[in-house]
């Protein structure tokens, strides 16, 4: 007996909860650490693309069908080389962070948003607009554009970029760096993630159209018409 997507605990909701969760502890943990190094910054990547990974390959398994796992295990596997990567301490160096937080950026940004794309137009194909309704189909295109305009923000920072600045109130001299700026643009990314996926996963859904097949299997016994009876020559009495 194959199990209804309603008999399912664990669905696309859950998913971007629990993807909006690790993208919002990763924008507190950057916006409240008053150390945006190297060091720091993959640390915190390194969380969060592990936690990603993990949410979507369990999702692969539990919550998409046979022929439609391929975006949340390509996007699962990438995360976690760059997970690994990242959690790697004697590579955890500027040039290590620019160049596997672009790499990832613009690897997963381009499944998502092709994996998002493709089902959002074969979702119109199959199924006329009507109101519009919040589908995981557009969910996925955006937060797919997002993660490449990440990679494409990371790549305007020059690496070695040093901006020295004198604050006279603190009566101090800092030093603006490209890290810095990166790390930083790293966390607010998060942090519109965050704030997306936790929308997406509290609003209501436009409900999967039913086919006939599903419809005829489901209908219950009495809604069917039943085959007339005969009667026979005892039944009726023989006078």
């Amino acid at each position: 007996m194959t199990r209804t997507p309603a008999a399912r605990t664990f669905d696309v909701r859950h998913v971007q909860l629990a993807r909006a969760a690790s993208a919002a502890i990763a924008a507190v943990m950057v916006t409240f650490s008053p150390d945006h190094s190297a060091a720091v910054g993959l640390s915190i990547f390194s969380g969060f693309v592990l936690v990603n990974a993990l949410v979507l390959l369990v999702a692969a398994w539990l919550v998409y069908p046979s022929g439609q796992r391929w975006p949340a295990v390509l996007l699962g596997v990438l995360s976690v080389a760059a997970g690994m990567a990242g959690g790697v301490v004697p590579l955890r160096s500027v040039t290590t962070f620019f160049v596997l937080v672009i790499a990832w950026a613009l690897t997963t940004g381009l499944v998502e948003t092709i994996a998002g794309a493709r089902s959002l137009r074969e979702a119109r194909r199959l199924q006329p607009p009507a109101e519009p309704a919040r589908t995981e189909s557009r969910d996925a295109l955006v937060i797919g554009v997002l993660t490449l305009v990440l990679g494409l923000a990371l790549l305007l920072v020059p690496a070695q970029y040093a901006l020295q600045y004198r604050v006279e109130d603190a009566n101090a001299t800092f030093t603006l760096t490209g890290i810095i700026l990166a790390v930083g643009i790293f966390g607010a990314y998060a942090a519109i993630v965050a704030v997306y996926l936790g929308i997406a996963g509290f609003s209501p859904r436009k409900r999967q159209p039913v086919t006939t097949e599903s419809a005829e299997a489901t209908a219950p016994a009495t809604a069917r018409p039943a085959e007339p009876t005969r009667t026979t020559n005892d039944e009726r009495g023989v006078s």
